[in-house]
């Protein structure tokens, strides 16, 4: 392989802009402001661009006036005046230094928030709200090839064509062209291993082709005398290249790589557009979607106590992101039996939620026929492996209680914590098991307890017990069951107010997990 005579070509790498200075003319008020120091002091305060003031025999003092944000700063710099009609006398030369350090302070200050403005007006304009305006606006094709004429022209060009990368960065497709066949459009994509031209320019370079046919080892892409290959990139993203080409052999000088190099950020610039369009729009959607999902699962929460005599239900659930996987809930039976569940389903998000969705209906469906809490979790468990791939899980807890006489039957999967509350103490009443949905056949143990009067079964998930304090101290069981069992006698709304409240005062970020806590209480006589 022959490399092509370097006469022949022209490679402009990209300069990074420079630092914009903040313009002092900007500050109308300032030669008012250095006028009226001088009629009032007697001494000439000026203004210097650059890092040193401007020498002179009359300079006294300086300040430098730094706008910050990494501009080139400017000078205040105190002179006297010379002696002539209208001269007022000056004030002592340490009350003008302190008067104009004062006046220096002030106008840095101003020229930094110059600066902050100009930067934010331009990120507020990238992040303007999109509407989709589809009338009276042309096809994105049509705009594309209306820059790329106008690009080609600009410079004198016969043809210009836009390439655009895949996916996996290894080809090259023609997405839009000007002055050439648009049956070209239908050629399969050119490969980027070996495309040495648009290797270079994609490396941020603008790649100059004098004479095509001596220059074969650049592989140009078309039949033609002389080209110029621009990358078309995005600050944040490589997009592809824009070729330009000429029938005659002929320079590019730096003014028109220049312009070509606008009309290729004109290019990106469409078509970031266009994505962020779509993109805002899908955003906007499903943005919507969660919305109506967040509601509709918080709807979903039972907000009224079962009215059975003797007996108190609250439960709380909240979930890390919009949507999550925590819930309770409690419906009634026949035979005076109060059904009441929790579940934590080990995903996050929309996953969550789908999964704690299938758990909570088939608790309630299976619920209808099933009295047993253990063999009730063993329906529910093969709803969620069934009805699945294997990846939906959750620990639940299921309790069926006779409001009669205050017999509990309940059974758990996963590792939800159980505690009793009682006037005098506190109890675990936690069994660690398999979660519901990582197996066909799994067994729960059934848990039996008579609630007496005055006493509280309390159920959290592992978003409440396993939050971590400032020292990485879980808050466990035993951080709810002492501060429960002191105020035993709360009706249940009360003690789930103090779960929540003993939550937020112990953990560091409590909002970092799903958290859910069910409180069933029997009432004192």
């Amino acid at each position: 392989m022959v490399k092509a005579p370097t006469e022949h070509l022209k490679i402009f790498p990209e300069r990074a802009p420079e630092v914009v200075r903040p313009e002092v003319e900007d500050v109308e008020s300032l030669a008012q402001v250095l006028r009226d120091f001088r009629e009032s002091t007697g001494w000439s305060l000026r203004y210097d661009t650059g890092l040193e003031p401007t020498p002179s025999e009359s300079l006294t003092w300086s300040t430098p006036v730094n706008p910050g944000a990494g501009a080139t700063p400017g000078h205040l710099s105190l002179h006297e005046v010379e002696s002539g009609p209208g001269r007022v006398e000056s004030m002592p030369v340490e009350s003008a230094k302190k008067l104009a350090a004062g006046l220096g302070d002030m106008l840095a200050e101003l020229l930094h928030i110059q600066h902050l403005l100009w930067q934010r007006e331009a990120e507020l304009a990238a992040g303007v709200p999109l509407i989709c305006t589809n009338e009276n606006e042309a096809h994105l094709a049509a705009r594309l090839e209306a820059v790329l004429k106008g690009g080609a022209e600009a410079v004198g060009a016969h043809a210009a064509a836009l390439y655009l990368l895949d996916e996996a960065t290894s080809e090259l497709k023609m997405r839009s062209c000007w002055g050439l066949p648009r049956r070209r459009l239908a050629e399969p994509a050119r490969p980027l291993q070996g495309a040495l031209a648009d290797l270079e320019a994609l490396l941020g370079h603008a790649v100059v082709l004098e004479d095509v046919r001596v220059m074969q080892y650049w592989n140009v892409p078309e039949d033609f005398a002389s080209a110029v290959c621009i990358p078309v990139a995005s600050p944040t993203m490589i997009l592809g290249t824009l070729w330009v080409f000429c029938k005659r052999k002929r320079d590019f000088d730096d003014r028109q790589t220049n312009v070509l190099e606008m009309v290729a950020g004109r290019l990106a610039a469409d078509l970031e557009r266009e994505m962020l369009i779509r993109e805002g729009v899908d955003g906007a959607i499903l943005k919507r979607q969660v919305a109506a999902a967040e509601r509709l699962q918080r709807g979903g929460l039972p907000s009224i106590s079962p009215l059975l005599a003797g007996w108190d239900v609250a439960g709380w659930a909240a979930q890390a992101h919009n949507v999550g996987g925590n819930f309770f809930d409690w419906f009634s039976l026949p035979d005076g039996l109060l059904a009441a569940t929790l579940g934590d389903a080990m995903d996050k998000g929309i996953e969550a939620a789908l999964s704690a969705a299938t758990a909570k209906s088939s608790l309630r469906s299976h619920a209808q026929y099933q009295r047993d809490p253990a063999r009730l979790l063993q329906q529910v468990n093969l709803t969620l492996w069934t009805g699945s791939a294997g990846d939906q899980s959750a620990n639940l807890f299921c309790g069926l209680i006779e409001t009669a006489n205050g017999q509990a039957h309940f059974a758990s999967a996963g590792q939800l914590g159980v505690i009793l509350i009682r006037p005098d103490g506190w109890e675990s009443l936690s069994q660690p098991s398999q979660a519901a949905g990582q197996g066909p056949q799994v067994a729960y143990e059934p848990q039996h307890y008579e609630l007496q009067p005055g006493e509280a079964l309390v159920v959290f998930s592992d978003g409440v017990r396993d939050a971590l304090d400032h020292k990485d101290e879980p808050l466990g069981e035993a951080g709810l069951g002492g501060p429960l069992a002191e105020k035993a006698h709360l009706p249940a709304d009360e003690l789930l107010a103090l779960a929540r409240d003993r939550l937020e005062a112990h953990a560091v970020s409590p909002q970092s997990s799903d958290r859910s806590i069910l409180v069933v209480k029997r009432a004192a006589p």
